[in-house]
């Protein structure tokens, strides 16, 4: 079985900045890390590689430093990975971003099964695999939590529908994307890390793609504009108390009446 994990790299969330003028996340210089759904897509996909055999594929569209995580995922148990980055896929929205995916998939040779983490940490659209799947015109289910039984045929899941639980049988190729699952992904091994920490990840342009119009990529074919993208605010005024049990009681009472929590009646 041929498998393709798409992965996205996100930035760290205690650290995020914004373009004042673009409204989109500043990458370059921030911590990042691999999308926590992404880790456990891949993991998945190594527990149906355990017994089906084949191999698994990391995808990811990113600017140059995701490569990092692609290493990572190819310390983890990737087999391959593919990096698709270009300047012309930058402030890609889902529509956008599914279809350079989908661009670079048509350029690989064969794949039985695409898996996806539910959604990303810093966008939580949850909508990028199914249209992904839409573009490949693939049978998809979304919000799976249980892989059922996977044969060289098709495979069986379980999807958490919120108030429904549904089992789908889909044949290949297919696509799904996944839940957590209970149990952490494993770590990688010293071997792995050793063996990859240095290999050289390939890389695809817009010049590699079937379809090389850069209107149809990046924040020109991108329809949703963002009209304002701001971090929460902050509040660290802190206020001490001091006094016996009765007295605090009713310092607390003020400050709760003050900020109309309670009322006075």
């Amino acid at each position: 079985m041929d498998i393709i994990v798409c992965i996205k790299q996100v930035p760290d969330a205690r650290h995020v900045d914004i373009d004042s003028e673009t409204g989109n996340l500043i990458r370059e210089g921030v911590d990042s890390q691999v999308n926590i759904y992404d880790l456990h897509a891949l993991e998945y996909a190594i527990k149906l590689r355990e017994s089906l055999g084949g191999s698994i594929t990391a995808l990811c569209m990113g600017p140059p430093q995701a490569k990092q995580a692609l290493q990572e995922m190819l310390m983890l148990g990737a087999d391959k990975a593919l990096l698709v980055s270009d300047r012309a896929f930058a402030g890609s929205d889902v529509l956008a971003t599914s279809y350079t995916l989908y661009q670079a998939i048509l350029t690989l040779d064969h794949f039985d099964l695409i898996i996806c983490g539910k959604q990303t940490t810093d966008g939580d659209t949850a909508q990028v695999g199914p249209a992904l799947a839409e573009f490949l015109n693939l049978p998809h289910a979304a919000w799976v939590t249980t892989i059922l039984d996977a044969s060289p045929l098709a495979i069986t899941v379980r999807q958490d529908l919120g108030e429904t639980l549904l089992e789908v049988r889909i044949a290949y190729p297919g696509l799904i994307t996944v839940e957590q699952l209970k149990t952490a992904p494993r770590l990688p091994s010293y071997q792995r890390k050793k063996q990859f920490c240095t290999t050289e990840i390939p890389t695809l342009t817009l010049s590699d793609l079937p379809d090389k119009d850069p209107n149809n990529y990046g924040s020109k074919g991108s329809p949703t504009q963002v009209e304002r993208i701001f971090p929460p605010p902050t509040n660290t005024t802190k206020t001490l108390l001091t006094g016996s049990s009765a007295e605090l009681a009713k310092e607390i009472y003020q400050v709760l009446l003050t900020k109309k929590y309670l009322t006075g009646d």
